[in-house]
């Protein structure tokens, strides 16, 4: 059952900072909004105010695909992608474990263009939509101890 005709955005990592500030933010300019993240118990400050919260685990298949579905099976489809999961890992390049570089690559980098293709070919046939990927100043250059 479609929830709304109006636009819907999905927020990535919104149960706080940037993610929650946008899914406010959206809400209030009057689209349907879906905040997902791991966290969902954070997020009840969200739903109070009438965005819907969803989990979402940008690592794990079955989580992307759930989460992509579940917005589009309520609201008929998604207009707005706001990537704003990833995290920054911080220490010495050569004392830092492989697999932690890995993971946060797999976070940053493969979770975000993971949503993008599940949402992408949507908006190509509809000739419509808007992604943002939000990321940071350690994206350019590197700080002390943020080599990866």
């Amino acid at each position: 059952m479609v929830i709304t005709q109006t636009r819907t955005a999905l927020v990535t990592r919104a149960s706080s900072g940037i993610g929650e500030a946008t899914a406010r933010r959206l809400h209030g300019a009057g689209l349907t909004v879906f905040a997902a993240a791991r966290r969902t118990d954070r997020m009840q400050s969200l739903a109070d105010a009438g965005i819907h919260t969803v989990s979402l685990d940008v690592n794990d298949e079955a989580s992307v695909k759930a989460c992509v579905g579940e917005a589009v099976r309520k609201s008929g489809r998604i207009d707005v992608l706001v990537n704003n999961a990833g995290y920054g890992s911080y220490g010495a390049i050569e004392d830092d474990p492989m697999d932690e570089a890995r993971r946060q690559f797999e976070v940053n980098v493969f979770g975000a263009m993971r949503m993008t293709q599940l949402v992408l070919s949507s908006m190509r046939k509809r000739r419509s939509g808007t992604m943002v990927s939000i990321s940071s100043i350690g994206g350019r250059m590197a700080g002390p101890l943020g080599g990866w």
